[in-house]
């Protein structure tokens, strides 16, 4: 992605060189906040796994998917299910981190590596990501929050704009199965 990222707010947690929010403060509410997101994901994650996507496959009226980044300071794979909305060829994913001040891992680690793999049921497919234009983000906000109303209350808690991913498939990907 382009690292277009907008301003982090102030005292809202670890700031990166591009002045996002990196995680939450490092306070024990933050740790605690930040622990349990990813314990959820993590459960979440192996549920849709063991069933395909059967369970787990849906919130709010969207579908869920696993994005698989590359961590910006690890290196390691990290899978987190995300709703997302289709859009032609395209899958949208929102970076919302339920309102909360500071950007999802996911979003920055795209942000420095923009390939990453989605699994959508038992499909998998190597995408490369971006953020959405803001012509681009402005109908697909309208589409996404038709159907999950859910995220109009994270736009009004979050002291930043939420953006979108678009998820392109990558050249000469194709579905990889299971």
């Amino acid at each position: 992605m382009d690292g277009n990222v907008p301003p982090a707010p102030q005292g809202a947690g670890d700031l990166g060189e591009d002045g996002a929010v990196a995680g939450p403060p490092a306070t024990t509410k933050g740790i605690l906040i930040r622990r349990g997101l990813k314990s959820v994901g993590v459960l979440h994650g192996a549920v849709y796994r063991a069933s395909g996507g059967r369970v787990g496959g849906r919130i709010w009226g969207l579908s869920i998917l696993l994005l698989t980044t590359t961590g910006r300071k690890s290196g390691r794979l990290r899978t987190t299910p995300l709703c997302f909305l289709p859009d032609g060829g395209n899958l949208v994913v929102v970076a919302s981190n339920g309102g909360l001040p500071w950007f999802p891992a996911w979003w920055l680690n795209l942000q420095a590596q923009p390939r990453a793999t989605v699994r959508v049921g038992r499909a998998r497919t190597a995408v490369v990501a971006r953020p959405a234009a803001a012509e681009e983000r402005a109908r697909l906000w309208t589409a996404i929050t038709t159907i999950a109303p859910g995220y109009l209350e994270y736009e009004r808690r979050a002291p930043r704009e939420i953006p979108l991913a678009i998820l392109q498939p990558a050249e000469g990907s194709g579905n990889r199965g299971r």
